[in-house]
């Protein structure tokens, strides 16, 4: 049996650089493929009924995008897509006040993921592609791999972990090392 695991794969704001990305089909857009630091297709399981999704927002408005539906998914997409479904979904969208964020979001750069469980930092073998590459559809060519994101990831978690918890970055790797679990998504 497949667990069903309904949840958002796609889930973003629009990013304040849509000049770079150059599609005459969408004019001051952004692809949402790859992912990057305004969410995207993250395909992340966790992002379901409960979860809280914490974005920059970087244009008025924010332009929040919403899609990609799956009733079940493991740790990634290995055949390029997982049990996708049509689902109507409910979202709360909260704008915290840059002067008033909470401290777990008053540094962060990228879309982190709060459970009932566990917070998820989420990586990116580009985290601004807009900026890093010409073509987004060309992120595999130009050797976007887990080793990248993997780096990214952990870069992003001890960042955050020294700046929510006030550690040192002593302190923070070897909470990192007995308390952090990483793991694939897109």
């Amino acid at each position: 049996k497949v667990p069903l695991r309904p949840h958002l794969g796609t889930l973003a704001v629009l990013p304040n650089n849509t000049a770079n990305y150059i599609d005459d089909a969408a004019p001051g857009g952004a692809s949402t493929i790859p992912p990057s630091r305004f969410g995207g297709n993250i395909d992340d399981w966790r992002i379901g009924k409960g979860g809280t999704m914490f974005y920059n927002v970087e244009v008025p408005g924010a332009m929040v995008l919403v899609g990609d539906t799956h009733a079940a998914q493991g740790d990634s997409e290995l055949a390029g897509t997982a049990m996708e479904t049509s689902m109507t979904t409910q979202l709360k969208i909260t704008l915290h006040k840059a002067g008033s964020l909470p401290k777990k979001v008053e540094f962060m750069d990228f879309p982190l993921l709060e459970t009932k469980r566990e917070f998820v930092v989420h990586g990116f073998a580009y985290d601004n592609y807009l900026d890093q590459i010409d073509d987004p559809s060309q992120i595999f060519a130009l050797g976007a791999s887990l080793d990248l994101a993997f780096e990214d990831c952990f870069l992003k978690t001890r960042n955050w972990l020294m700046d929510v918890y006030d550690l040192t970055e002593e302190e923070t790797i070897a909470l990192m090392t007995t308390a952090v679990g990483f793991g694939v998504t897109q």
